[in-house]
């Protein structure tokens, strides 16, 4: 989604909030939230109710669209002067916010480890201003490669098509090259991060004889999700996604945790916070649920019959 139309929605969805909400009173707490999409907000408000906190009765709520992140720092300040209660938002906002304070406490959703990014000292006792959820893409990244190795095992030539300027992409072609290497697999790494260079480089992975797709992470990635998915069909690619939003567009299938979800425990950690717990004594959530998506009219289309041993082991089919 395009960061305008990101905009008028939130300025849509403000404009209906109650009065109690825009004016701030006082007594009431704020939240600062820097959603990287704006279906977020909904999973953000449910989790909060799941805690005691109704937005305008219990809470009032500060979002900033994070799409943008080089204005992350600047929005964060933003947040800051209006003496936000807590700041809730994924890896980019969390770190833009933990390098502007060290006593508002600071909720993050995100995709890849929480140590090694810098967001935590420690997973089960986090210290200072700063917890969360982790809904581990990166690290199951070489779990997909599996299974689209799985699905095309006599591929020469495997690609992954990922978006630079994501702070998580690199960890996560890491994961997928080391993956990779021990099986003996050729991997092609393409760098996309405009409309324009997405249809150059499926076109090229085309050209090349590329067997499958891997594709990354990332806020660009996902509103391109419709794009990448139609080019991948056009040129009939298999590919293999994070999320199940891309096999509901149509593509093949997906692996991994459900993002919303994650959110909604980032939401209800945060209603805890406001409650008097400190974010350094609340252990990083890990996800205990994954779910294999597979699209058999897309893989229909493709000519593909799928291993009857990856469809055993499907959450869920779409036909």
């Amino acid at each position: 989604m395009k960061r305008r139309t990101f905009i008028s929605l939130l300025g849509g969805a403000a404009a209906a909030w109650p009065p109690a909400t825009r004016a701030q009173q006082p007594a009431m707490p704020v939240v600062g939230f820097l959603p990287s999409a704006p279906r977020y907000v909904t999973v953000l408000r449910q989790g909060l109710k799941e805690a005691g906190f109704v937005e305008g009765r219990d809470v009032a709520i500060e979002y900033r669209s994070a799409e943008d992140q080089t204005r992350l720092p600047l929005l964060v300040a933003d947040l800051l002067r209006r003496q936000v209660a807590l700041i809730v938002g994924n890896t980019p906002a969390a770190l833009a916010a933990k390098a502007a304070t060290t006593t508002v406490p600071i909720v993050f959703a995100t995709g890849g480890d929480p140590v090694r990014d810098g967001l935590v000292a420690n997973l089960n006792r986090p210290g200072g201003n700063v917890t969360g959820v982790s809904f581990m893409s990166v690290e199951l990244a070489a779990k997909q490669f599996g299974l689209l190795r799985e699905l095309r095992p006599g591929a020469a030539r495997i690609a992954m098509l990922v978006d630079p300027k994501w702070p998580l992409t690199e960890p996560f072609v890491s994961q997928v090259r080391a993956a990779a290497s021990a099986m003996g697999q050729q991997i092609d790494v393409l760098y996309v991060s405009s409309d324009r260079e997405i249809e150059t480089a499926l076109t090229t992975l085309a050209q090349r004889g590329a067997g499958a797709l891997h594709v990354g992470v990332g806020t660009f990635m996902f509103s391109q999700r419709e794009r990448i998915v139609a080019l991948a069909a056009r040129h009939r690619i298999p590919a293999i996604y994070v999320l199940r939003d891309y096999v509901a567009a149509g593509g093949l299938m997906s692996y991994g945790a459900s993002i919303p979800d994650a959110y909604r425990q980032a939401a209800i950690y945060a209603g805890r916070i406001l409650k008097g717990e400190k974010p350094g004594d609340l252990p990083v959530m890990l996800p205990t649920k994954f779910e294999l998506v597979i699209n058999l009219k897309t893989a229909n289309e493709l000519g593909l019959t799928m291993p009857p041993g990856v469809l055993a082991i499907a959450n869920e089919v779409i036909e």
